[in-house]
């Protein structure tokens, strides 16, 4: 039974708004979604979804954007010059296209992937947010296995082994 510190393994299909919506991702037919329970890895309203559930249960419920990856943060979208995208005094026009997610760091040196939604001609405007930010989540899928974690595994804060890190 799914409780805290137990190794979770399951197949879902993550679709916006309803179980009939746009697909986002689904596991079935790949690795099944292998994490420890209650150390927060997962959405807590995902995980308070799968309480109590075992081997063989199936699941469906939405989780609403605030308990999601939270609503759009207008802040998040910034103007950025091209000039520090220079590398040897030359824009990769490749690189900075519409659409594509660069990692970049804050002044605190913190990573952040940033999706470039506009490119001016001195400047470009990147998103930060989450990509699914502001998105109403619904989850369908079915559990493949619950094990209790093992005290490495809970020092380590992942599962090894199948599913999971292998050192």
């Amino acid at each position: 039974m799914i409780k805290e510190n137990m190794v979770v393994s399951l197949n879902y299909r993550l679709t916006r708004d309803t179980a009939q919506g746009e697909l986002i991702e689904e596991t079935y037919g790949q690795q099944p979604l292998t994490f420890i329970y209650g150390i927060g890895m997962m959405i807590p309203k995902f995980e308070a979804e799968l309480t109590g559930l075992q081997q063989g249960s199936k699941f469906s419920f939405g989780v609403p954007a605030d308990e999601a990856y939270g609503v759009n943060d207008p802040s998040m979208i910034v103007d950025l010059p091209l000039e520090i995208f220079k590398r040897e005094g030359e824009l990769d026009k490749e690189m900075l296209q519409v659409g594509n997610v660069l990692p970049m760091q804050d002044n605190q040196g913190n990573r952040m992937d940033g999706m470039i939604t506009e490119m001016g001609d001195e400047n470009l405007k990147m998103d930060f947010n989450h990509p699914l930010a502001g998105q109403d989540l619904y989850f369908t899928g079915d559990i493949v296995s619950v094990r209790q974690a093992t005290q490495e595994e809970l020092d380590h804060g992942h599962v090894h082994g199948e599913g999971g890190h292998h050192h």
